[in-house]
């Protein structure tokens, strides 16, 4: 922290007064040329959203953030703040940032006349710059810009004509930093029109006053275009204020969704040195949300959030601390099965249209697991026939044919040793793992196990029941027996 000094001080330290465009540009000019990262951590934007935010720091531009949820928006606008000097000078007891050599309130006016070269000026930290208002139906102009407080009126016995009665909003409290706005969309229309002015000309209104303070605001606007047609829109007149509309997307590829679930997933050290993660099950955990985005069950319009791979990573996390904490083992591995435990993290997560509504969210959930688990076991295996020519052997006939003398029962709460020793008894199963992963980690080519038994029921080559405990997979001709 910075110690308070005098405006005298302040000009002799050779301090140059810059606008927040000026000082956000010339920081970004130097991180550039320094070839250090400007936004970090924003994984699968290098490319397209960076360089356009680039672009519009250097332009000058009020920026607006377009995008389904989930796609970072709110963090893009928070990494901004990194772009601000670490402190800035204000007169100090300035409710508005109020620069020493362009004082804009009264307050700070009347005391530099006052005291001159002696005025003193404290800091504020670049943490302090960043302002973030939610916008709801119930936002208000006095939230925002301020309104006349009668109590500060009747304490100092003034006028309500005097502009020391004014309670400054958010927006005149962020002179001189960046104001978030999420959810423009979802601002009534009559309160967006109060923004005129502030992004165009500084002026702000309150009540009866017509001020004319030049407000230095960068401003971020964030909005979901499933907005513009649910809730409300923003408004023509205002939208033209904004100097750049940036797009942002969902990542697109499995790699860089790995990074971001793996960035954000609240995973304890401790749990991450018990709970062993196979990379076939990190990367199956993002297919189920690329599943999601494809999905005719599921509203595209709505978007499927990065919030959801990180959700269901955490529950994943759960489910194999709590077999650690019933079986009494030191350590654990997860599996396939562990991906029921996922469900909730689906279901909370995405936006179903009717015919989804229709069959049921967990049934939906369901449903996109299993999609991931084909998606990935026609990566790794040769495809499963729908019909099989007789006399003809397929790479899952011998395993197929095991089923029908014997079934498999996977408990939720075996040990590993336990639970890979059930797996590997099945000779065909372990074959063709062996023949077609070779090449992969011993904890990958375990996963397969489960992959390939999962897979064969999804086409109907083997049956699999479930109950809170356990998956029993059997024979599909039995299977059948034992529902008929």
């Amino acid at each position: 922290m910075k110690n308070d000094i005098t405006f005298k001080e302040l000009k002799n330290s050779g301090y140059t007064d810059k606008t927040i465009n000026e000082e956000i540009k010339a920081n970004l000019i130097a991180r550039i040329k320094a070839k250090e990262p400007v936004f970090e951590r924003l994984w699968g934007y290098e490319d397209s959203v960076v360089p356009q935010l680039k672009k519009a720091i250097l332009a000058g531009h009020h920026i607006n953030l377009l995008g389904l949820r989930g796609q970072a928006k709110t963090r893009i606008a928070r990494s901004m703040v990194n772009l601000l000097d670490e402190y800035m000078p204000i007169v100090k007891g300035s409710e508005i940032n109020d620069s020493p050599f362009q004082p804009i309130s009264k307050f700070a006016r009347d005391l530099i006349a006052e005291l001159g070269d002696e005025t003193p000026i404290s800091w504020v930290h670049r943490s302090n710059r960043f302002f973030e208002k939610l916008a709801t139906p119930d936002v208000n102009v006095a939230d925002l810009i301020g309104d006349i407080d009668p109590i500060k009126a009747a304490t100092l016995k003034l006028p309500y004509s005097d502009e020391r009665v004014l309670h400054y909003g958010m927006i005149p409290r962020a002179n001189r930093s960046i104001f978030v706005l999420n959810e423009l969309p979802d601002l009534q229309a009559r309160i967006q029109v109060s923004l005129f002015n502030i992004l165009q000309e500084g002026d702000i209104q309150i009540r009866g006053f017509q001020l004319r303070m030049p407000l230095d605001i960068q401003f971020v606007f964030t909005a979901n275009p499933e907005d513009y047609t649910n809730r409300g829109s923003i408004i023509t007149p205002l939208k033209d204020r904004i100097g750049s509309q940036i797009f942002t997307h969902y990542p697109k590829t499995i790699a860089l969704a790995r990074q971001i679930t793996e960035q954000e997933a609240m995973i304890s050290a401790e749990d991450k040195a018990q709970v062993q993660i196979p990379d076939l099950a990190r990367d199956l955990l993002e297919e189920v949300a690329f599943a999601a985005r494809d999905s005719e069950y599921v509203d595209a319009k709505s978007g499927v959030s990065a919030r959801l791979t990180i959700s269901a990573m955490e529950n994943l996390m759960a489910a194999a601390k709590l077999r650690l904490i019933e079986s009494g083992a030191e350590k654990t591995t997860i599996r396939l099965l562990d991906f029921m435990s996922i469900i909730p993290s689906i279901t909370g997560k995405i936006e179903l249209v009717y015919e989804g509504e229709q069959e049921g969210a967990d049934y939906v959930a369901k449903i996109l697991i299993d999609r991931a688990v084909m998606i990935q076991f026609e990566s790794l295996f040769p495809r499963i026939s729908k019909l099989e020519k007789e006399g003809i052997k397929t790479p899952y006939t011998d395993l197929i044919r095991w089923f029908n003398k014997n079934h498999l029962e996977l408990n939720y709460n075996d040990t590993d040793e336990e639970f890979y020793a059930k797996l590997n008894r099945i000779t065909p199963l372990v074959t063709v793992v062996e023949e077609n992963t070779s090449e992969l980690s011993m904890e990958d080519q375990n996963f397969c196990k489960e992959l390939v038994l999962w897979a064969l029921t999804i086409n109907k080559k083997l049956d699999k029941s479930e109950n809170q405990a356990a998956f029993t997979f059997d024979s599909a001709d039995i299977g059948q027996f034992f529902r008929n």
